[in-house]
């Protein structure tokens, strides 16, 4: 299951991690968000590390990440963001992301 991300575990789930992780930003109204929910788990429940984080809940994060659309998916390397995408998102493309 994808962890739930906040501005309080941000930096030990993320920056910190020793793998890379994708960070879904996202929110319960967002219809394509919701399409896209199913692939983000997949990918965890396939081993790849990956949050959610809900934009209304943790709007500092959203804006630090400049995030104006949703869903974006940021990929995270060695504590940087190495790869965006913005709305829906193959799992091929993620995978990818992650992997490379």
């Amino acid at each position: 299951m994808a962890k739930k991300i906040t501005t309080a575990n941000f930096e030990t789930e993320v920056l910190k991690s020793e793998k890379p992780v994708l960070v879904d930003f996202w929110a319960t109204w967002c219809g394509p968000c919701r399409r896209q929910a199913p692939v983000v788990e997949e990918l965890a429940e396939e081993g790849y590390e990956v949050g959610k984080v809900d934009v209304d809940q943790e709007p500092a994060l959203a804006q630090q990440f400049r995030i104006m659309s949703i869903p974006t998916l940021v990929v995270f390397k060695n504590g940087q963001e190495a790869e965006r995408f913005i709305g829906l998102t193959s799992k091929a493309d993620l995978k990818q992301a992650l992997e490379n």
